[in-house]
């Protein structure tokens, strides 16, 4: 399991990024994320993922808030 934290997320489109610890860019589907009711996640939020190669990039896969994954406050 991969950890990242929320780069941005559309909840219109349904898509966002998550920034890993190498400092790039890993794309999640709200399809990808695990849990109920409306699939989303908040800027800064960190998360734990599956990271799989796709053709057009790394994407995340099974997408889960950590314990500690509320988002941090911008200083």
């Amino acid at each position: 399991m991969a950890s990242g934290k929320v780069k941005w997320f559309d909840n219109k489109k349904g898509y966002g990024f998550i920034l890993n610890a190498e400092g790039q860019d890993v794309f999640v589907h709200h399809t990808s994320i695990k849990g109920a009711g409306f699939k989303t996640l908040q800027e800064g939020e960190v998360v734990d993922y599956e990271l799989v190669d796709s053709d057009k990039g790394p994407k995340a896969l099974n997408v889960q808030r950590t314990l500690t994954g509320a988002p941090q406050p911008r200083a």
